[in-house]
């Protein structure tokens, strides 16, 4: 089932995406730095990552689906790269689906500033689930990036 961000996310990032049926409380996610450092292949978890869309000249946003080394805990994320020589500034919003369609949370992460020539995610919270999982995210600029690959 592809899932869709709520109405929620709609509103706080202004994008015309509409909620595919009951939606969980949006809640607030947090954002990462990782600088120079790539965050998929720093991580001992499995990630499973939409194809890299231009949100910005010198700027791309992906939207992830994140399983644990362990297998028992998921997490949906959006990853930004700012390949300028200044800071960039964005929103990001992700939610987190079982593949059958139960809709585990929204994300919204409010605007932020990712550094020049680096990377920073927005992650949502981190829950207990053994079901395959999906996610679909969009930024602020950029719009919709899609949905991720189960994991």
């Amino acid at each position: 089932m592809a899932a869709m961000l709520t109405a929620v996310m709609t509103a706080t990032l202004g994008l015309s995406l509409t909620s595919a049926g009951p939606a969980a409380a949006t809640e607030n996610g947090s954002w990462r730095a990782y600088g120079n450092t790539n965050p998929i292949t720093s991580s001992p978890s499995t990630w499973r990552c939409a194809g890299s869309k231009t949100i910005a000249t010198s700027v791309v946003a992906q939207v992830c689906a994140i399983r644990s080394s362990g297998g028992g805990s998921v997490q949906a994320a959006v990853i930004v790269r700012n390949n300028r020589s200044g800071l960039y500034s964005v929103a990001a919003a992700m939610d987190l689906y079982t593949t059958s369609g139960v809709n585990l949370g929204d994300w919204v992460c409010s605007s932020s500033g990712v550094g020049a020539n680096s990377w920073s995610v927005c992650f949502g919270r981190t829950l207990t689930q053994s079901k395959a999982v999906n996610s679909v995210g969009a930024s602020s600029p950029g719009g919709d990036l899609g949905q991720s690959p189960s994991v």
